[in-house]
């Protein structure tokens, strides 16, 4: 009769069929793990093969796609545990969902890093790199004409400078970079020379040349 409830045999065709249309997709889905795990040292051949942005977004594409097909899988066990429990299907189930959640995490962790390398070059790119005169200039403000022109005669605006104990743009003594400071670089040591700049009364006389 139409209307009717499915008889105990309907029920069972019913729920065996159903069970059979996800074990299907289980077997579909399984082979995916074997492609993920291979994933990584593809991308590592891709990166060896040269370096650029164009390798770096098909990289990041095969990860993007990678994550979705991961996705995708563990989201297909979400709604079909009973594959993670029946003796039948529960060790290859449990192997797969495993190997999906191993290889999610470590697609995320590396598009992570990539995205932030991306974002850190970004901000370098943008970075002012200054001159060592620009440097001075900054660092001593209204007295920069002056400064120009001391460090120009003790070191001709080399950071690397030195004359015995002497080093740097404005050549500082072992007992003036012990007070004030030093360092490798020009920001280093205009800081540390405008300091004894200020510690000697905004004057140059401590230096042999003068403006």
């Amino acid at each position: 009769m139409w209307g009717c409830a499915p008889v105990p045999d309907q029920e069972a065709t019913v729920l065996k069929a159903l069970r059979l249309g996800a074990l299907a997709l289980f077997l579909l889905v399984s082979p995916t793990a074997l492609a993920s795990s291979s994933e990584p040292k593809s991308d590592r051949h891709v990166l060896h093969r040269g370096a650029g942005r164009p390798v770096a977004q098909h990289v990041e594409s095969r990860l993007r796609s990678q994550i979705r097909r991961d996705e995708t899988v563990i989201q297909f066990f979400g709604r079909h545990r009973w594959l993670l429990t029946d003796p039948r299907f529960r060790a290859n189930a449990q192997r797969e969902l495993a190997s999906h959640r191993h290889h999610l995490a470590r697609a995320r962790e590396r598009l992570h890093r990539m995205e932030q390398k991306r974002r850190l070059a970004r901000r370098l790119a943008v970075v002012k790199v200054e001159t060592p005169q620009q440097v001075i200039c900054r660092v001593f403000g209204p007295y920069c004409g002056e400064a120009l022109r001391v460090a120009q005669c003790e070191s001709g605006f080399r950071t690397d400078a030195q004359n015995g104990q002497y080093l740097g743009l404005f050549q500082m003594g072992y007992e003036e970079r012990r007070l004030f400071g030093h360092g490798p670089t020009a920001e280093e040591q205009a800081r540390a020379a405008y300091r004894y700049f200020a510690a000697s009364g905004r004057n140059w006389t401590p230096w042999s040349c003068k403006p």
